[in-house]
């Protein structure tokens, strides 16, 4: 879905482009034929339970147009047939390596009239013409903005408590023991897990009524009242592990698409389909939460935007694309990190304990003898540094955590302190760094503004699992989390992550020096900073 501009724009362009093409076709670099636009429980709940409201049911009708081709139990084969290209308009995000897996093509054949970066993110609407190679893939209809699931700026204000009671269901008066916050309403725990996870909260809601009615009215089965999400796993019965495991498939999608590590759906019934490439990062995370527990024929109903999940979206919350118009684009064009610093003090040794990996690690208290929940691994955002290598386990430490950058700190507590680079008080909004595992002995306050350099705190296992004192750190932009190994490298002092095989491993270099990950404090994990960095 576009704004109603895009067509005249589109068309614009398109004659703009086949002209070129006409003339100066080879300098572009592309052997392409002519340019053709393509059509594009521990549960409990109050002894007083809410009047039932009829709550609003999928309806088993599918608009023709939207009828997906039928998956296939291996992925989808490239076209052997050759097709026109497609004129491709790059969205807040991309970038070219990104673009090229979506395709399924090599970065060298993408082409433009416009200059392209090597490296980074593209602006916004940068026309991109590429080879049509993929086959059958899912509709490339776009129902959800980015801005709708990320906790940016077009949830600032959002009233949660208030929707909630204002609706009346059987959120409204439902109540749940957690160990972090004691007893805990339904309201409190749908914030708790979008602020925690940078999700937007209009989103957990919009899915728990789709899933159970449980906004609106109350569920109608004992399923819908064990696992209002949906996911039937005994480990994840009840309110807020159901929306641990909603946001953990959220991101996967979404930060999955982020980072062109996925393309492909799988079903519940084992069947697979290509994504389609033109596809947002948003409407991605909610095709990929609902291919988790439905069947083809089930997804292709939830994602129809005249029956399905868009349109009750659309019922509670207004039309998303409006909203979104506002405070578009995430990314903005021309964005680059601003500098930060190495977050400790100059001249101590610190270990490399963590490459990139998840940015929010959940903290669940171990029950019933099931093991504590460990971490979403959707959006690799965040990096670890340990207090010197000649100590492990949950130790104190006399260390300082600094902070990175100046900014304002708009959140302290439980571990997490949250510094707001642009000082408007919403970590929301602009860049915004997570320092995780802070100790309450000496960690800064609320509302105080640091200048860089300024002391945050001191290392810890405070605020979630951890096996060893240490600084989790992660950056976000606009209420996303920022890829550690992205088109905005995570550079400190200098240094630049990459990423390894896996989640924790990778590397930091900086000219021919490299610092290695690894948990044990050896001595290639070892880094300092130097007075002028």
């Amino acid at each position: 879905m576009k704004p109603a501009s895009f067509p005249a724009r589109k068309a614009a362009v398109l004659l703009l482009l086949a002209a070129l093409l006409s003339a100066c076709g080879p300098l572009w670099g592309t052997t392409e034929p002519t340019l053709t636009a393509t059509p594009t429980r521990a549960v409990f709940w109050t002894a007083d339970p809410p009047t039932p409201i009829p709550t609003w049911t999928p309806q088993p009708t599918f608009t023709p147009s939207l009828t997906p081709l039928p998956p296939t139990t291996t992925p989808t084969p490239f076209s052997s047939t050759p097709q026109p290209p497609i004129l491709y308009y790059a969205q807040s995000g991309d970038s070219l390596p990104v673009v090229a897996a979506h395709f399924g093509v090599d970065i060298s054949v993408i082409s433009s009239p416009a200059m392209l970066p090597e490296t980074g993110l593209l602006d916004p609407d940068t026309p991109l013409i590429i080879p049509n190679r993929l086959g059958e893939t899912t509709p490339s209809i776009r129902i959800i903005p980015d801005r709708e699931v990320v906790y940016s700026p077009s949830a600032m204000d959002f009233d949660t408590d208030a929707y909630v009671s204002g609706a009346k269901g059987y959120l409204s008066t439902y109540k749940q023991w957690l160990s972090s916050t004691g007893w805990t309403t339904g309201a409190h725990a749908v914030k708790k897990i979008a602020i925690e996870n940078s999700i937007n909260p209009r989103l957990l809601l919009a899915l728990i009524e789709y899933q159970s009615g449980w906004v609106n009215g109350l569920p109608s089965n004992l399923a819908q009242g064990d696992y209002p999400l949906g996911y039937i796993d005994t480990y994840y019965r009840g309110l807020f592990r159901q929306m641990m495991w909603a946001v953990q498939e959220l991101s996967n999608g979404y930060y999955g698409w982020r980072g062109g590590t996925l393309t492909t759906l799988t079903f519940s019934d084992g069947t697979t389909v290509r994504l389609s490439p033109e596809l947002n990062a948003g409407s991605v995370a909610i095709h990929y939460f609902f291919s988790k527990t439905m069947n083809y024929t089930e997804w292709a109903q939830a994602i129809d935007p005249n029956v399905g999940f868009p349109a009750l979206y659309a019922r509670m919350f207004g039309d998303p694309w409006s909203r979104a118009l506002a405070v578009e684009p995430i990314f903005p064009p021309g964005l680059t990190q601003p500098r930060l610093i190495l977050p400790f003090e100059v001249r101590q040794i610190w270990s490399f304990s963590g490459g990139p990996h998840s940015a929010w690690i959940q903290q669940l208290s171990s029950s019933n003898g099931l093991p504590p929940a460990w971490e979403l691994q959707g959006a690799l955002a965040a990096l670890d540094f340990a207090p010197g290598a000649d100590q492990s386990g949950c130790v104190p430490s006399n260390r300082w955590i600094v902070a990175s950058a100046s900014g304002r700190v708009v959140r302290s507590g439980n571990g997490v302190v949250v510094l707001d680079l642009d000082g408007d008080g919403h970590e929301q909004t602009g860049w915004v760094l997570l320092y995780l595992h802070v100790a309450t002995k000496n960690r800064v306050p609320l509302g105080d503004w640091l200048n860089i350099g300024d002391w945050i705190g001191h290392p810890s296992c405070e605020g979630g699992i951890a096996t060893g004192t240490h600084l989790h750190f992660a950056r976000k932009y606009n209420g996303e989390w920022v890829l550690a190994d992205g088109p905005l490298p995570f550079t400190l002092s200098g240094w630049v992550a990459h990423a390894g095989k896996k989640p924790y491993e990778g590397t930091l270099t900086k000219g021919d020096k490299t610092v290695i990950a690894r948990p044990d404090g050896s001595f290639e994990t070892q880094i300092s900073r130097l007075p002028d960095e």
